[in-house]
């Protein structure tokens, strides 16, 4: 990636918005690609307990700004 508000970091970030992690599965972050979805998809499963859900929307919205501007270390 050629770094911050490249193409592939704008269409990671598109990719986030419609499910977490996908972007960081994009870019190739294995890692924090499971943890974003598993994270916001159990917090929005549990929607009727107000909070989790929050939480949840919290994180997808940091999940799409990570994406967008993630820096590649090489």
């Amino acid at each position: 990636m050629a770094g911050q508000g490249s193409t592939g970091n704008v269409i990671a970030a598109i990719c986030n918005v419609f499910f977490p992690g996908l972007g960081q599965l994009v870019q190739g972050r294995i890692l924090p690609a499971i943890i974003f979805a598993i994270i916001c998809v159990g917090g929005y499963a549990l929607w009727w307990l107000v909070v989790p859900a929050i939480i949840a929307g919290l994180l997808h919205i940091w999940s799409i700004i990570d994406a967008a501007t993630y820096k590649s270390s090489d």
